[in-house]
C-alpha cells in the first residue's frame, strides 16, 4: 500500500489518480457533447429559419397572385377574341395579290400545315410543350440562371402558352401585373383547350415578321 513518489511515502496514490482520470475524461466528454450539442442546435436554427422564410414568402406570392388576379374579369366570361378583319385582294383568275389588314392569313388546323412547323416552334420557344401544365419551371429556371449569368435579359422563360395569352388578352408591357395575368391565363388555356388547338391558334396568330401574321401569311 505504501509506495515511494519522491522521497515521501503516498498511501493509495494510484486509486486516486484513476478516479481524477475518471472524473476528467467524464468531464471531457460533458464538454465535447455540448460542443456538439450547440453545433446541432444551430444547424437546426438555420433550417427552421429557412423553412418559416419559405412560408413566409409562398403567402406572399399567392397573396400577389391573389390581389393581380381580383382585377382581372370574372373567368367564366374569358373567351378567345376574334380574329381581327383582313382584307383579301385577288385577280381575276383568284391569285391572292396581298392582303391589308392586321393578319395575313386564313385559319389554318393542324393538319393542314406541315409537321416540321410545330416542331421547330417547339424547339425554338418550349421543348416541353406537350408535357408542361401552361408554366415550364425547368425553362423558368434555366431562364433565371442564364439572365444572371450575362447579367442582363438574354432569354425568357415564357411558354407557348403564355405567351398565346399574352398575344390574345394583354399588353406588351413588362411588369409583375402582367406576368402574373399572363401566368393565370396560361392555366385557364390549358384547362379549357387541349394541346393541339393551344398550338394551332399560337400558330395561325403569331408574328412571323414582314407584316405577317399567321403561319398561312
Amino acid at each position: 500500500d505504501d509506495r515511494v513518489i519522491g522521497g515521501r511515502p503516498v498511501r493509495a496514490g494510484g486509486k486516486k489518480t484513476a478516479g481524477a482520470a475518471k472524473r476528467g475524461k467524464s468531464g471531457n466528454q460533458r464538454s465535447r457533447k455540448a460542443k456538439s450539442s450547440g453545433g446541432g442546435f444551430g444547424l437546426g436554427k438555420l433550417i427552421y429559419w429557412g423553412f418559416v422564410l419559405s412560408i413566409w414568402c409562398g403567402i406572399g406570392v399567392v397573396g400577389l397572385v391573389a390581389y393581380y388576379g381580383s382585377q382581372m374579369p370574372s373567368a367564366s366570361s374569358w373567351s378567345i377574341p376574334e380574329r381581327p378583319p383582313n382584307m383579301k385582294i385577288v385577280s381575276v383568275e383568284g391569285t391572292v395579290i396581298a392582303n391589308r389588314g392586321a393578319t395575313g392569313g386564313e385559319a389554318l388546323p393542324l393538319e393542314e400545315m406541315s409537321p416540321f412547323i410545330p416542331q421547330a416552334v417547339m424547339a425554338i420557344e418550349d421543348r416541353r410543350f406537350y408535357s408542361h401544365f401552361g408554366v415550364d419551371p425547368l425553362g423558368l429556371a434555366r431562364a433565371i440562371v442564364t439572365n444572371v449569368t450575362n447579367g442582363r435579359a438574354v432569354q425568357g422563360g415564357s411558354t407557348l402558352t403564355q405567351q398565346l395569352a399574352k398575344n390574345l388578352f394583354l399588353s406588351p408591357e413588362r411588369t409583375i401585373e402582367r406576368k402574373v395575368q399572363e401566368v393565370l391565363l396560361a392555366f385557364w388555356l390549358e384547362q379549357k383547350y387541349t394541346k393541339d388547338q393551344i398550338m394551332a391558334m399560337y400558330l395561325n396568330r403569331v408574328f412571323f415578321g414582314s407584316n405577317a401574321y399567321g403561319v398561312e401569311a
